[in-house]
């Protein structure tokens, strides 16, 4: 709790130094006060402590979500610094909307009532509508923005449906009791079980609720991309597996198979469709509905390893992210472009950012010796122990797929000229700083993966 405290805390300071033009101080502040939250969650490790009358609860899981979605933060702040002076003289108020954001996100992944998740998730949707239209004077941005605002308010709607229902049928929003008063009402719980899946599915960007995240990671700011693509995603798919682990186990039976289903389209349409992108951006975005269908597989174990599994998988997919993302931005800072030709000869005029390029596309296809290929080794094998052989056949083939695709880029960076104007990309300490610990833990998680399955 104390965590929750800190950040809202620091991000009312940050607003007050907005206010008296200390732009400097900004993002050291935003940087420092995150590092307090993860400080105070990390001594709470072990404790199961419940706040409000139980309606969030602070136990290992949430604490271990909590600090990856901080940490994530900390690199996506790192990699700020003269970006969004680039867009407004306005600076603190992104700084704080995206600490406000982490807020819900925080809530989302430590809720023990339906109503604390309910808040959670509308804290940090809200943060993002107004984050997805920060350039004002972009169509894309402003199309952006609009499509996650309608798309958004219709799914909230939905989750709230199914709340009612579920709260109809059992007369309590606390997980625990929800749990085991589920057989009283047989029709409305499994109705408004059926109407969370809906809108959860929403929120984690899946088939068939997914056609909102191409156009919307796309006209977002990239670096709000980034935000979204690993912050926003960890703490949807935490939220989603405590959800229907803790209240729905009991009755898994009725929501298997439209989660089987739900998985399947999801990797036909993520993959396939990536295959087809000549924007680098959208294709990360469609790769971001194909790897929701990976960690869908392991929520729909719902075996004691479930929590580890998406976790792992997680910080996999959200270390790739953030070095991809960031030579993303680096390189359409140069070019103007985040199409796939823009990359062409990166490897000859900044071997380094290729590299780093070059690994997390390794990574977020599953190529072996990094943390991508254990993520999925250890989701994949979470499933087979638990006779999902058929779906994991699926998921393999399409990895393939995606490995085609994110091969591409690679491509493009070794095998094809550098345009005519292409010279060094500069990049600040801080950057340099992320892109290298990137990397550093992709190669490390990859080559020595009981370095976090220790821990868990």
């Amino acid at each position: 709790m104390a965590s929750i405290i800190i950040i809202a805390i620091t991000a009312i300071v940050v607003l007050f130094l907005g206010l008296y033009k200390a732009k400097s101080a900004l993002m050291p502040v935003s940087v420092l006060g995150l590092l307090g939250a993860a400080g105070s969650l990390i001594c709470e490790w072990g404790t199961n402590k419940s706040y409000f009358n139980d309606m969030v609860l602070f136990n290992n899981y949430a604490i271990a979500f909590s600090v990856v979605l901080i940490v994530t933060t900390i690199l996506i702040f790192l990699l700020s610094v003269n970006y969004f002076e680039k867009i407004s003289d306005n600076v603190a108020e992104y700084y704080t909307i995206l600490l406000f954001a982490l807020l819900g996100g925080i809530v989302m992944v430590s809720f023990q009532n339906m109503s604390m998740l309910f808040i959670g998730i509308e804290i940090l949707s809200v943060s993002m509508y107004i984050m997805a239209g920060i350039k004002k004077t972009s169509l894309a941005s402003n199309e952006a923005a609009l499509k996650y605002l309608l798309m958004g308010a219709f799914t909230t709607g939905i989750l709230l449906f199914g709340i009612a229902l579920i709260y109809g049928a059992t007369g309590s929003f606390n997980l625990s009791q929800i749990a085991g008063s589920a057989a009283q009402e047989p029709v409305l719980f499994y109705t408004g079980v059926i109407f969370m899946l809906i809108a959860m599915t929403f929120k984690v960007g899946a088939a068939p609720f997914h056609f909102w995240t191409p156009d919307v990671y796309q006209g977002s700011p990239t670096l709000i991309t980034t935000f979204m693509s690993t912050v926003v995603k960890t703490a949807g798919f935490a939220a989603f597996l405590r959800l229907f682990s803790l209240a729905f186990s009991s009755v898994s039976p009725i929501w298997t198979v439209t989660f089987a289903v739900i998985i399947v389209l999801t990797l036909l349409v993520g993959n396939i469709t990536a295959a087809y992108q000549q924007n680098v951006k959208r294709m990360l975005a469609y790769s971001s509905i194909s790897h929701a269908g990976y960690m869908l597989i392991a929520i729909m174990t719902l075996a004691d390893a479930s929590a580890s599994a998406v976790l792992i998988y997680s910080i996999a997919y959200s270390i790739a992210s953030v070095a991809s993302f960031g030579v993303l931005i680096a390189v359409k800072s140069q070019t103007g472009s985040d199409d796939i030709s823009a990359f062409n000869g990166l490897g000859r005029t900044n071997p380094v950012l290729a590299f780093i390029m070059t690994v997390a596309m390794c990574s977020l296809a599953g190529i072996p010796l990094t943390a991508g290929f254990f993520g999925k080794f250890y989701t994949f094998g979470l499933a087979i122990s638990l006779h999902y052989t058929w779906l994991v056949a699926i998921a393999v083939l399409m990895a393939a797929v995606g490995v085609y695709y994110y091969f591409r880029v690679i491509i493009a960076m070794y095998l094809r000229e550098p345009q005519a104007n292409a010279t060094t990309i500069r990049l600040n300490n801080s950057y340099q700083f992320v892109l290298m610990l990137c990397l550093l833990i992709t190669i490390l998680l990859g080559i020595a993966p009981g370095f976090i399955t220790n821990i868990l």
